[in-house]
């Protein structure tokens, strides 16, 4: 009995480095896509109306921990979808993410991880998707899924306004 159950941990295990090296792939094509600004590219490897979506549940929720009344809490989450349209289209942009990971201290003449040091900082979190985080045991901050055999960023956890801030200082 012992020897079936680090077995299936074993199997388990391998099926999460799998994954992990086989969405690090994906992980590396986005990044340089980031760094080189390539647009057709990036628009390969996220999941834009999962990013719209998961923008929408954030200003909905953020919303309705606001402490303004019922009324304006209403109006927030009924303006929630457009604003949450023009959001994804303002910020889920190669150079939008590129100022931001500079923000970070992560400069386009560095070079961009490989595919095994990238895997090595992924998570495997069940159900076809991947994470990264800033530190070992940290929460995730963005989110891979597996769509139609590409890893794509379905969710990114971080703070807004580094999105927001990076925009704001190219201009």
């Amino acid at each position: 009995m012992r020897a079936l159950i680090v077995f299936i941990a074993l199997a388990l295990a391998s099926c999460a480095t799998t994954a992990r090296y086989d969405a690090a792939g994906d992980v590396h094509a986005l990044l340089v896509a980031i760094r080189d600004n390539d647009r057709a590219s990036f628009e390969r490897h996220i999941d834009r109306p999962a990013l719209r979506r998961q923008i929408e549940g954030r200003l909905v929720r953020e919303t309705r921990a606001s402490a303004v009344s019922d009324g304006l809490k209403s109006l927030g989450i009924a303006l929630a979808q457009p604003a949450a349209e023009f959001a994804s289209a303002a910020l889920i942009q190669p150079r939008v993410f590129r100022l931001a990971a500079e923000n970070y201290g992560y400069t386009p003449d560095q070079p961009i991880p490989g595919r095994v040091a990238i895997a090595g900082a992924l998570r495997y979190s069940g159900d076809r998707q991947v994470c990264a985080t800033r530190k070992k045991d940290g929460p995730c901050l963005l989110t891979f899924e597996e769509l139609g055999g590409t890893w794509r960023l379905t969710g990114f956890e971080g703070e807004l306004s580094d999105l927001r801030a990076a925009l704001s200082s190219q201009k």
